[in-house]
């Protein structure tokens, strides 16, 4: 019977059947009622439990999960059930959630139709990468009766891998190739520079590059036509993601590092997709992760499971390795996006000599992040001295970003400075805008 719990409209009936006795001494005319009512009670609830102990109650429970969850993204979890008897009963369902999520109280109330399906549907979203473990679902029934309550415990454990967003990744991958780009801030880019591939021959419509005009093809068609050039393929995009201490500042929930691992596999589809090559590195007082860039079926999975496995460090970045690195690793001339971040005009300047080098053989992306919180209190009315010293010191951190912006163009090094729950958007932007002007 270890399945069998009293409901709480059982406690209320008893409740009031005391309240009733303890009246009966005063009024001896109430003692036979309450008698009664209590061999009544008695007769509902073993009728209660006949029912809902039967052998023709049965409910089927399924866990329908994607099979990696998402980082940082709502995935959706959706448990299907089935009263396969012919009764209907009030249900209590309560999920034991993975224990990353420290959620103790989880649980849902709905009526389980005869014969029906039911579903209920919630989302999570996981703030750390790793496995997470679902485990037993417990559902509550009660009848019409509601005395009693009968538990059905399932044992469908799943243990899920918390994967870089795929979800985002997908996302992406359509706006890449669809007219609807934009919706999701992904600029349209009109060619600016020539590539030399030729693709085919167009009519001319207004945009195009007038240089382009093919007049022989003009002269016979009667109509302006262009030569249609597409982007230079199998070039080498780099993500490098800096792992140091810097990288571990959260926003919303994630670390910048986590933010950095996101954009990283969303490029790296983007690269794919458009016929280039994706490559990885990671360091911090050592490169950790070296993924060769490639053009291969097996490399976007390659570059999953390598971010997967990746943590944050608690050491300085030491970039004088990541040059050496470079120079022993990457053969040729490629665009990186080297992800970290700089909070001073002394941080940037200790480094600075070392991005150089690297942007004398590459094209060096510096990716840092603007710190929303701080943007934020630059905004907010002040009313105190404290409010007016913060705002100044906020002011100051602000400006400073703006600076370390100036002094990287000043070194000839493209940048970016983004909010991080923009950063995969501006990312996919300035590579597109490389891309466009033939840059690599």
């Amino acid at each position: 019977m270890k399945d069998l719990f009293l409901a709480t409209r059982f406690y209320y009936v008893m409740v009031t059947l005391i309240a009733a006795m303890m009246l009966s001494y005063p009024f001896p005319l109430l003692l036979p009622f309450v008698q009664t009512a209590l061999v009544l009670l008695g007769l509902v609830v073993v009728i209660d439990m006949l029912i809902l102990f039967n052998r023709s109650v049965v409910i089927n429970v399924e866990r329908d999960t994607p099979q990696v969850l998402s980082l940082g993204d709502d995935n959706t979890i959706t448990i299907t059930l089935q009263n396969r008897s012919g009764i209907s009963f009030h249900a209590e369902m309560i999920d034991e959630l993975p224990e990353q999520f420290q959620v103790r109280d989880f649980s849902r109330k709905f009526q389980l139709a005869p014969g029906k399906q039911h579903r209920e549907s919630y989302s999570l979203r996981p703030l750390a990468r790793g496995e997470y473990t679902f485990g037993h679902i417990h559902l509550f029934l009660s009848t019409a009766l509601g005395l009693v309550r009968r538990r059905l415990s399932t044992d469908p454990k799943t243990v899920l891998p918390v994967y870089p967003s795929i979800i985002q990744m997908k996302k992406y991958e359509i706006s890449n190739f669809a007219r609807s780009a934009t919706e999701y801030g992904v600029k349209r880019m009109r060619r600016v520079g020539h590539s030399y591939e030729f693709e085919h021959i167009k009519q001319y419509i207004r945009g195009d590059d007038y240089r382009s005009i093919n007049w022989k093809a003009t002269g016979r068609r009667a109509t302006l036509m262009v030569n249609q050039y597409e982007d230079e393929k199998s070039q080498q995009i780099y993500c490098v993601i800096d792992k140091s201490r810097v990288m571990h500042m959260p926003f919303n929930g994630l670390s910048l590092f986590d933010y950095a691992v996101n954009t990283s596999l969303v490029i790296s589809n983007i690269v794919l997709g458009k016929q280039d090559k994706a490559g990885l590195i990671t360091f911090a007082e050592a490169p950790k992760a070296l993924v060769k860039a490639e053009r291969s079926k097996g490399q976007l999975k390659k570059i999953i499971e390598t971010l997967y496995k990746e943590k944050e460090g608690s050491v300085e970045a030491n970039y004088e390795s990541l040059y050496m690195i470079t120079q022993k690793f990457i053969a040729g001339r490629c665009m990186m996006f080297l992800f970290t971040n700089f909070d001073s005009t002394y941080a940037l300047q200790r480094v600075l000599p070392q991005l150089q080098k690297l942007n004398d053989k590459h094209l060096l992306v510096v990716v840092f992040f603007e710190n929303s919180e701080v943007t934020t209190q630059t905004s907010l009315h002040v009313e105190t001295l404290e409010d007016v010293y913060t705002q100044v010191t906020a002011e100051h951190f602000a400006l400073t970003k703006i600076q370390l912006v100036q002094e990287l163009r000043q070194a000839g090094i493209m940048s970016i400075l983004t909010k991080p729950e923009a950063l995969t958007v501006t990312t996919i932007n300035k590579y597109l805008e490389v891309k466009s002007r033939g840059m690599i």
